[in-house]
């Protein structure tokens, strides 16, 4: 079902980020070329050389990176996936993907996707419930974004958060 598939594996500025390497890899063991988009501040939680290592492919973070295989490499990229997965989606990438921000690589690719979009929020539980947040994932949703919503689990900070009736376990 996955294998040959092109994904576009987005990383943001969350602890919940070391996570997304146990998923790149499974992705690759199922057959998809993954290609792995960090944030700047998703750098400062797990290194672009882990997933480089993981996919096979170079961990795109600068939009201005001079050193690239494609012309234009956020449209490049986004006309090859097949489906984009925001793996941790922090509440600040959640709300430039609501009002149509571009200013990292991240975002201007996702916005140059026609793919299918999914997006797995992982936030302090109080961030998540703030109506703001909750507003900026309804538009989302409303683009036709898919949302995974959290589940119950313990958070960095010590808190348990996450919706009761989500399941049990780490949010993302």
């Amino acid at each position: 079902m996955l294998k040959g598939k092109n994904i576009i594996l987005g990383v943001t500025g969350s602890i919940a980020a070391y996570k997304t390497a146990g998923l790149a890899s499974m992705l690759v063991k199922q057959g998809c070329n993954v290609h792995v988009i960090m944030t700047e501040n998703a750098t400062n939680f797990i290194n672009p050389i882990t997933f480089e290592s993981l996919t096979g492919n170079k961990c795109l973070v600068d939009t201005f990176d001079r050193n690239f295989q494609y012309q234009v490499e956020h449209v490049s990229i986004a006309k090859l996936a097949d489906v984009v997965m925001i793996a941790p989606a922090s509440a600040n990438v959640i709300a430039k993907l609501a009002h149509g921000m571009a200013d990292d690589m991240l975002s201007t690719t996702v916005l140059a996707c026609k793919c299918k979009k999914i997006i797995a929020p992982a936030m302090n539980t109080n961030m998540y419930e703030n109506p703001i947040v909750q507003d900026n994932i309804r538009i989302c949703q409303s683009y036709g974004m898919e949302v995974i919503t959290p589940a119950v689990g313990y958070l960095a900070c010590g808190d348990v958060g996450g919706r009761q009736d989500a399941g049990t376990g780490d949010s993302f």
